[in-house]
């Protein structure tokens, strides 16, 4: 794959980001957008607040068969989660923990960063995991843009633009590609486009916001344990609003069909079936 270093601003006007970056549809590392309150957010102000919580987990493991992807491994004591992963590796996560259900307590720490983004304020969630934590190659099926912040410890992201979707082995009827590919390790034998992958690379710390287009790919490792407060920004055009609702309304109530009926029969028939058509459009094999 070819990775670009992401580009990195600092101290940013609304009007800079609108013109060279949420315009153009194109990634940004921002620094310094979160001001003084980004210092709150730490894991021992997560458990005064929500300590005693239990929460689901999740882990690196493909779900498999008739089980939904949103069906957790296990729950925890959030606050007991929170030690294990300071402990030691984990590859236990949560996924999209939605501040207002869970800890609207943790608003009253926080301040929207004004560059031009229109929030979706129904759904700020935060994001958690250990030092052995991955999350998957995917795009996300509302397809918004997102401004991901980061506190605690670092992660890498990869990103990749919508145009890289063959080339990644996209399955039809997802959001996510072949499941056998390993971005850390790419089999370039079985999967021979992702030498023609292009994207982004970029290495976060506690304070720094990452701007997400639609429909971008991203690919996230926790290098030390972690979490994420992610915002998001519906799409405004016709064409992403259409893509919202296809994507949610028609495309996962499909998959989800298929997968009850067939389980891991339909899995594996659409990881070939991505496999089978990249290669066929980009002429491999």
């Amino acid at each position: 794959m070819h990775l670009t270093p992401v580009e990195i601003v600092e101290n940013i006007s609304r009007d800079e980001f609108v013109k060279k970056y949420y315009r153009p549809q194109k990634p940004v590392l921002l620094k310094g957008l979160t001001g003084s309150w980004n210092k709150k957010w730490t894991f021992e102000h997560i458990k005064a607040l929500a300590g005693r919580q239990e929460v689901p987990l999740y882990s690196n493991a493909r779900t498999k068969g008739t089980k939904s992807t949103y069906e957790p491994v296990t729950t925890m004591n959030f606050g007991e989660y929170i030690d294990l992963m300071r402990k030691g590796p984990t590859d236990l996560r949560i996924f999209f923990y939605t501040i207002k259900d869970h800890c609207p307590a943790l608003l009253d720490d926080f301040e929207y960063p004004e560059i031009g983004l229109k929030y979706f304020k129904r759904l700020p969630a935060l994001f958690f995991g250990g030092s052995d934590s991955k999350v998957f190659a995917h795009y996300d099926i509302d397809l918004p843009d997102n401004l991901h912040i980061h506190f605690e410890g670092h992660k890498r992201v990869l990103l990749f633009g919508p145009e890289q979707s063959t080339a990644l082995y996209k399955v039809p009827f997802s959001i996510h590609n072949a499941e056998g590919i390993d971005l850390d390790q790419p089999d370039y034998e079985k999967y021979p486009a992702l030498k023609q992958v292009k994207g982004y690379e970029a290495f976060m710390e506690h304070g720094d916001a990452l701007y997400m287009p639609s429909r971008w790919w991203h690919y996230i490792v926790y290098r030390d344990p972690g979490f994420s407060m992610t915002l998001r920004s519906l799409p405004l055009t016709a064409r992403g609003k259409l893509g919202m609702m296809y994507n949610v309304f028609f495309m996962r109530l499909i998959d989800n069909f298929m997968r009850k009926i067939q389980g891991q029969k339909w899995i594996d028939y659409k990881n070939e079936w991505a496999l089978r058509r990249t290669n066929k459009k980009l002429g491999i094999g």
